[in-house]
């Protein structure tokens, strides 16, 4: 046999290392880090998490120090090394994904001027209103109308009530952006996070210039905007050594949380969609095109790929809501949805699971939770059931929505913390009147979209032959039989109608 050339052995020697590379997928969440090592087979290797809380120093505000999220990801790096050394070793490539809109202020010297003012703040009701006065176009531009998660009108309320904050301020950044300057010193987003600052002109994929003026600040003050799967910074020499990791080690521009979890699942193609039963939930389609519907509280954002869109319906309440119940009650999840399971038939009992304001369809923020139709029998399970019976209801409004926009739903992939219940699953399919799809490991998927963008920003692979779909571990029909959740859909539609003006005082 002829002896092998410099170019075979090179060839060779490459594909080995290939297998070896190993992708960390890390999510800066609201309420925790989750990280996972993902081999080139795409298998989880390992997985860890480090929880934290949110601050809520008045009513409607939701704050959090960002450096717990960084003292989070060395907790999390550290168990995945003590879990799998070799992995981590071979991490190639990291990818971060993070809860969206969440405003962090530094100075000129990176320090931090305040609490990252956190998506689920309403603080900035007022500055809504004067952001659409001041720029009526607002909403053509970044595909939504305003409201005060997003950075546009956050950043009119420093100006009106912190304005030495604001005149410090040199820098600002996203949480997972946050954690990726840590990381690397960079400042660097990507585009379905900067879509979610309401700064982004949505159909160039840029900053836009007008609603900067709006805002009173100016481009050098945000990070660089990169698609996300590409290769945009390196791990710091010394955190790598700290981690380690003894390759060198690329990061990937990343994804906000909705839009990992859609490349997690393999959506990123013309009208797939998934819900997601997290803190919050929300309702996603992917597109192939800018498709905006700022009338009915819809989002049409960048997705983390090139060239490609998604339509999503955000509602800031999820499975945080059946949490909050449980804890009322004094039981504990599982127990909860134990004694609804037990109930026959649906609830007589209506619930608007609107605790921290609600987005889709409404765009209230002083919107509020609601427990309606008590009786002396009333008991744990029946009231456990009115309230994934709201959570359904809402996400119903946000497919009714989202099929009145223009874009057909056939079925849904569910992924997040919720969807470990088959029961609830099995309810949500019958109040959605779609086929839910639960993937295998379907509580990462951030985490493990992360990981995928970090593989394409190194191996340079096309997003169609990395994104496939996981293994599908169940299907949940629904059953025509149970058509009294149209009736009771309307009644929970009728009831926020009539409370909805109570809500502003």
């Amino acid at each position: 046999m002829a002896s092998e050339t410099v170019s075979e052995t090179v060839s060779r020697a490459v594909s080995k290392t290939m297998k070896a590379a190993v992708y960390l997928g890390l999510d800066i969440g609201t309420s925790a880090v989750k990280g996972v090592l993902v081999n080139q087979d795409q298998h989880c290797l390992a997985s860890a998490s480090h929880a934290y809380s949110v601050e809520h120093p008045h009513p409607g505000w939701a704050e959090q120090p960002p450096h717990l999220w960084w003292q989070a990801v060395e907790s999390v790096v550290a168990q995945l090394r003590e879990s799998d050394p070799e992995a981590m070793s071979n991490v190639a490539g990291i990818g971060l994904s993070g809860q969206m809109h969440g405003l962090v202020v530094q100075n000129a010297d990176g320090d931090t001027l305040r609490p990252a003012i956190l998506w689920n703040d309403s603080r900035a009701s007022e500055q809504c209103a004067k952001l659409e006065a001041q720029l009526p176009s607002l909403a053509k531009i970044t595909s939504v109308e305003p409201m005060p998660a997003f950075w546009a009108a956050k950043l009119l309320w420093l100006a009106e009530h912190e304005p030495e904050t604001l005149a410090s301020a040199r820098h600002f950044l996203l949480p997972k952006d946050y954690v990726r300057w840590c990381m690397s010193g960079k400042r660097i987003t990507d585009m379905c996070d900067a879509a979610g600052t309401q700064l982004l002109d949505q159909a160039h994929r840029e900053w836009s210039q007008a609603v900067l003026a709006a805002c009173g600040i100016q481009a050098r003050q945000l990070p660089r905007l990169a698609e996300g799967n590409t290769a945009e910074a390196r791990l710091l020499p010394e955190v790598a050594a700290r981690w380690g990791i003894a390759n060198s080690v690329s990061i990937a521009a990343g994804a906000g949380d909705i839009a990992a979890g859609a490349l997690g699942i393999g959506a990123i193609n013309e009208g797939d969609a998934f819900f997601t039963l997290g803190t919050s939930s929300q309702l996603f389609v992917a597109t192939t095109g800018y498709r905006p519907a700022p009338q009915n509280a819809l989002h049409a954002f960048a997705h983390a790929l090139p060239g490609r869109w998604f339509q999503m319906a955000a509602m800031l309440n999820g499975a945080s809501v059946l949490a909050w119940a449980a804890a009322l009650m004094n039981v504990s999840i599982d127990d909860a949805l134990a004694a609804a399971e037990r109930e026959t038939g649906t609830s007589s009992l209506l619930f608007l699971p609107y605790l921290n304001g609600e987005r889709t369809p409404h765009n209230n923020p002083d919107a509020r939770g609601v427990l309606f139709g008590l009786h002396p029998a009333s008991g744990v399970g029946e009231v456990i059931q009115a309230v994934l019976e709201g959570v359904g209801f809402s996400l119903r409004e946000a497919r009714d929505v989202i099929e009145q926009a223009g874009t057909p739903i056939q079925r849904l992939a569910v992924i997040g913390g919720g969807s470990r219940s088959d029961y609830w699953l099995q309810l949500l399919a019958d109040i959605l009147e779609r086929p839910i799809v639960r993937y295998q490991d379907s509580e990462s998927g951030p985490a493990f979209g992360a990981a995928r963008l970090a593989r394409m920003a190194v191996t340079g692979e096309a997003p169609d032959a990395v994104c496939q779909p996981p293994t599908i571990e169940s299907v949940f029909e629904p059953n025509p039989a149970n058509r009294q959740h149209a009736s009771n859909f309307e009644r929970y539609k009728r009831l926020y109608r009539a409370v909805a003006p109570e809500f502003d005082h």
